[in-house]
């Protein structure tokens, strides 16, 4: 980082704590600087050497900003967010249920001056996206925002993309894209590894992604993202839909689908009652391309995902352990995935990694197939990165490097050339291990919840983890817990 570049984000970085100070989070100051710079780049857009043409009303850019102060510009900015939320396009979207959370006109006249002070354009996509991917995690680490549930750990997604490599001129979906971390990862893999010529490139900015985020906030704070990581354009097409993915199927199929759908068992929506009383009520949709109908959110999520691929498409999809045990509809997932797909992949993860607490998950890959009488699965390779695995999200994060044994085992390059490194003698520690088609169909249920390691910390209590390690599960457990009783108290007051 040069010494332009790193005065800027300290720039940026400089009014998160007095912002703080006077109630305003991460997430709002990531929100306004999203407006901002929308409106300032669009700004530098209509200017020498590009000259473009902006629908931004004239009353209502950038230069409508500058110009005002004090309680004008407090008045203005409202007036501002609030008629550009009405325009079509990627800028409605962007302004979407915009709000000015910057009360203090001072302060929000000195974040437009340091916005104003720089040309955001000419700076790498790198530099800008670096800025605002670290605001985003910083976002994500605030508990109270709840922002961590659209933030998937950036490790996991790189090794994700390193096991499916995707190749230029295919197309990638996400049908919850959250703030874009899928896209980021697929794009860099990409560029790095490809020497692009101009028509792959173009793809690449224009015709590669494709994703759905039914969350305002979030899917503003995601077409951002992508836009300052150089993918998409500002006066382009909104290629992240507000529409909920599992309401009806795909209109198109992809190359790749890459995927964090949202933790939480249940699909529900809010209504008001004819008393006038909020209730919640259990979606389910009923769908004829779904194999089971159920309103377990991430049974549908799996379903919907397999539906979104082309015959070839491939798929690197993060569930919980529920999807892998739970009997009835899940079941009948599992065998289908079984024989419709080749679900060639496991890896278990471990617990603390995630910013929702009390989540136990596992990253499903597999390969879309054409229809056959005969299953697609033959083996299911197995990785079990959480058996005796310990990681928080401050002292001990994942890193992308704690996964290159996976990822070696993996074999990209040519995963039918794999090596099981368990042997029941030789090896009973080994971390990969392969599971026959008819070993998993006789298991009860089905169930692809599949273990072998000794947990060495209730064989050995000499070598006990670290109490923080320690205090960590008992709290995942028990916030997973919660959200059971949650669930439980809820059911029982819609029956009341």
């Amino acid at each position: 980082m040069n010494n332009n570049t790193s005065s800027i984000v300290s720039k940026v970085w400089s009014f998160c704590n007095p912002l703080r100070d006077v109630g305003v989070g991460y997430g709002d100051y990531l929100e306004q600087l999203t407006y901002l710079l929308f409106l300032k780049m669009a700004d530098e857009y209509t200017r020498p050497p590009y000259k473009r043409q902006m629908n931004i009303p004239k009353a209502y850019d950038w230069e409508s900003l500058v110009s005002k102060k004090g309680a004008e510009l407090e008045l203005h900015y409202s007036t501002l967010l609030r008629e550009l939320s009405t325009q079509k396009g990627i800028l409605g979207q962007i302004f979407t249920k915009s709000q000015n959370k910057i009360q203090d006109p001072a302060m929000l006249a000195k974040v437009i001056d340091m916005i104003n002070s720089e040309n955001w354009l000419v700076m790498g996509a790198d530099v800008k996206g670096d800025i605002y991917e670290g605001l985003l995690e910083k976002n994500a680490e605030d508990v109270k925002s709840g922002a961590g549930q659209y933030f998937t750990p950036r490790a996991l997604i790189r090794a994700m993309v390193e096991c499916v490599r995707p190749q230029p001129l295919k197309t990638i979906a996400d049908p919850a894209c959250g703030t874009g971390g899928f896209f980021l990862a697929a794009y860099d893999y990409l560029v790095a590894n490809n020497k692009l010529d101009k028509a792959q490139n173009t793809f690449l900015k224009n015709q590669t992604f494709f994703g759905n985020e039914i969350v305002a906030g979030t899917r503003r704070l995601a077409l951002m993202n992508l836009f300052l990581h150089n993918i998409g354009d500002i006066d382009g097409d909104n290629f992240i839909s507000p529409a909920d993915a599992l309401i009806a199927a795909s209109p198109e199929t992809y190359d790749y689908v890459l995927a964090n759908p949202p933790f939480g068992k249940k699909s529900s929506q809010t209504f008001t009652n004819e008393e006038g009383e909020l209730e919640k009520d259990d979606l389910t949709y009923n769908r004829q391309d779904f194999w089971a109908t159920t309103s377990n959110k991430q049974l549908n999520f799996v379903q919907h995902i397999r539906s979104m691929l082309k015959t070839t498409g491939q798929a690197a999809v993060v569930v919980p352990d529920n999807v892998l045990f739970e009997g009835g509809a899940g079941e009948t997932v599992r065998k289908k995935l079984l024989e419709t797909t080749d679900l060639h992949t496991i890896l278990r993860l471990p617990t603390g990694i995630f910013y929702a607490q009390g989540v136990k998950a596992n990253v499903i890959f597999f390969d879309n197939k054409p229809a056959s009488k005969d299953p697609w699965t033959k083996v299911i390779w197995v990785y079990d990165y959480r058996t005796n695995i310990h990681h928080t999200l401050k002292k001990n994060p994942l890193k992308l490097e704690d996964l290159n044994d996976f990822i070696a085992c993996y074999l990209p390059e040519n995963r039918h050339k794999r090596k099981e490194a368990y042997h029941p003698e030789t090896n009973p520690d080994g971390r990969w291990r392969k599971f026959t088609y008819n070993e998993i169909t006789s298991r009860d249920k089905t169930s692809l919840d599949l273990t072998w390691l000794k947990d060495k910390s209730l064989a050995d209590l000499d070598n006990l983890p670290d109490p923080e390690d320690i205090a960590a599960d008992i709290i995942e457990n028990l916030e997973a817990g919660l959200e059971n009783f949650r669930e439980v108290l809820l059911k029982l007051n819609l029956k009341s």
